[in-house]
């Protein structure tokens, strides 16, 4: 990314409308995971049925002053059918000019900010246009109301393409043990080559390493299992060891109200992975040794 600095590990917000806090135990969350150095957090405007952002925005009202200490990252360009967008006919993509900039200014007043330090287009637009969207990111990007833009979901190829109009900033990605396409489809290659970090979401696939029942989850899971008891820390801290092992150091994103689960994260950030048990957790995901 540029000179802005985002925490090595982010905090997800997306599940944030299912905690049932009040202002005050959102704002004691905020404040924990700050005292922890994890001061980026990950938004998008459809998050909670296009709640999540206000809900943080109604606990970072409580303690202003905050703001200053964090990184706020949000995504937008899906349009869902909910009940809180009633023009919308049926789920699609907009990345128009006149979208995105309305869903900046939607996503500050919720926020209560007067600034993202990170915009993502969230999925890849068939429709969209390069040169609309140069333009928009121009105009947020001289008003301040956007420090960074980038995109998540995007294939190699529409990273390049649109990279080509407006500089972008990262590449925010599915991958975990269960997913590896993005290590051999040139998605990691491309953001090594770029000076990009990604980041990552689902880091621990949904849960599915700890709970899944499918062949490939209960052989990564006996694997993180014997490195972990070797380390002496938990499985978790171990699938986000694997993931920091990396060479384009991808961010984890940790989209939970559990403290302990930051902790865990964040302790894979003072633990390297050797090759051979890197290549451990990989060939127990493939049911493979590597070629």
């Amino acid at each position: 990314m540029t000179a802005m600095t985002h925490s090595p590990i982010v905090a997800g917000c997306w599940r944030m409308d299912a905690w049932h806090w009040t202002p005050a135990e959102r704002l004691r969350w905020i404040e924990q995971c700050l005292d922890r150095g994890v001061t980026t957090f990950d938004h998008a405007d459809i998050y909670g049925g296009y709640t999540v952002e206000a809900l943080f925005g109604e606990a970072l009202a409580l303690a202003p002053h905050l703001r200053e200490r964090m990184q706020l990252v949000s995504k937008c360009g899906i349009q869902l059918l909910h009940p809180n967008r009633p023009a919308h006919r049926l789920k699609s993509y907009d990345t128009s000019a006149a979208h995105l900039i309305a869903s900046v200014e939607n996503s500050l007043r919720a926020l209560k900010t007067d600034r993202l330090d990170l915009l993502l287009i969230h999925r890849p637009d068939p429709l969209m246009n390069p040169a609309e969207i140069g333009g928009a990111v121009a105009k947020l990007k001289a008003a301040g109301k956007i420090l960074d833009f980038g995109v998540s979901n995007f294939t190699v190829t529409q990273f390049a393409m649109l990279n080509q109009w407006v500089p972008l900033a990262t590449n925010q990605i599915e991958l975990h043990p269960l997913h590896r396409a993005p290590l051999h489809d040139g998605t990691l290659d491309q953001m090594l080559a770029l000076d990009l970090r990604p980041m990552v979401w689902s880091p621990l696939a949904g849960g599915r390493l700890f709970t899944g029942e499918a062949p490939d989850a209960l052989r990564v899971r006996a694997v993180l299992q014997d490195i972990a008891e070797r380390h002496g820390v938990t499985p978790a801290t171990i699938a986000h060891a694997w993931l920091l092992r990396h060479p384009s150091q991808p961010r984890p994103i940790v989209g939970s109200r559990r403290i302990e689960a930051l902790d865990e994260a964040l302790a894979a950030c003072a633990l390297t992975l050797d090759a051979e048990d890197w290549h451990a957790v990989w060939s127990a995901g493939e049911g493979a040794e590597v070629p």
